[in-house]
């Protein structure tokens, strides 16, 4: 059974780095597209096109090839052109690497449905990392969620007690009046926790699915890193002037 959700746009932004990267983010739509009937966009940013991932993605996905010669995946840029594309009531920003459960999915748009919410993790506390060995034993079996779901004790906890990257679902009208991504981002790192913070700062009601989401592991490049030390102390002092303004905000930036 297949649930509609062609009220919502799925918005993914990659730069395929390894061929592990392109393996997760098959999976991870394969996973979408298995339960629902929705809109996947993919934009593609790199310094030459090849033409590989438009042969090898599903032809239900919208994909867009951007040239950037800049080896800095500048995603909080690109997340923002995407969402001046979506056309829909509801959009996701999801990783390329993460999996969720299809009922959290499911939970997390019909939460916005009924209007009072503007914002929703399709997870409570637990992001996951899978390990290598796990990532490989889900894809050799199809995929099989039960994989995951069974292994959990042996994952890594990812950027507790409160992760808020990942995935998440909005209004879209409220993703825009909340000013979007902060492009003072630039690079991998923080950005998450910022948005977060923004939210909250500016009285949007922020809800979480109960259920875990899984991120397949894979290796770490400069995009997946922090470039320089000084991107840490330019982010984490972005991040404070936002905190201070909050009292009892329960995100702090993890490295």
């Amino acid at each position: 059974m297949k649930y509609d959700l062609t009220d919502t746009t799925f918005l993914i932004i990659i730069r395929l780095d390894t061929i592990e990267r392109l393996e997760n983010m098959q999976a991870s739509i394969s996973c979408l597209l298995k339960h629902f009937d929705t809109n996947i966009k993919v934009w593609e940013s790199s310094c030459r096109y090849n033409g590989l991932l438009k042969k090898l993605l599903d032809k239900r996905v919208d994909y867009t090839f951007v040239q950037d010669d800049d080896p800095i995946l500048f995603r909080t840029m690109y997340i923002n052109r995407m969402t001046e594309e979506v056309k829909t009531h509801y959009v996701s920003i999801w990783d390329a690497d993460v999996i969720a459960p299809y009922q959290q999915v499911l939970d997390s748009v019909n939460i916005l449905r009924n209007g009072k919410v503007d914002f929703v993790y399709p997870y409570e506390t637990l992001f996951l990392d899978t390990t290598s060995v796990i990532r490989n034993l889900f894809l050799n079996n199809r995929n099989n969620l039960k994989i995951l779901m069974r292994n959990q004790k042996r994952m890594s906890v990812m950027y507790p007690p409160n992760p808020v990257g990942g995935a998440f679902f909005c209004n879209v009208e409220s993703y825009r009046k909340s000013g979007l991504e902060n492009e003072d981002f630039y690079g991998w790192g923080v950005e998450d926790g910022e948005r977060f913070v923004r939210w909250q700062k500016r009285g949007f009601e922020i809800r979480r699915v109960k259920g875990p989401l899984f991120h397949l592991s894979h290796p770490r490049g400069i995009n997946s890193l922090l470039q320089h030390p000084d991107q840490s102390l330019i982010k984490t002092k972005l991040l404070n002037l936002i905190n201070n303004e909050i009292d009892n905000c329960p995100y702090s930036p993890n490295f």
